[in-house]
């Protein structure tokens, strides 16, 4: 299962838009992504799950991704990590 750890750098962390964000980024995928934090993870897709890990500026996320098209899927949550949280 592939996976990336990124360092969050937007003053809202995973709360609101950026959390809404990358929920319909996630569900647009094939693949299923799932955001760790620490012990405590949410699949990406669902933003409620989001908000509840508490993500907030300056602390670092691991992406999972399974299924589908693994090494797309990984490609472009990376490049949507950088460009927007």
């Amino acid at each position: 299962m592939p996976q990336f750890t990124y360092t969050i750098t937007c003053p809202q962390g995973l709360h609101g838009r950026p959390a809404m964000g990358l929920a319909e980024a996630a569900g647009a995928l094939s693949s299923a992504v799932t955001i760790w934090k620490g012990d405590r993870s949410a699949r990406a897709d669902r933003l409620m799950a989001l908000m509840t890990l508490g993500v907030s500026q300056g602390d670092s996320v691991t992406v999972t991704v399974e299924g589908g098209d693994e090494a797309a899927s990984l490609q472009a949550l990376e490049a949507y990590f950088k460009e927007n949280l």
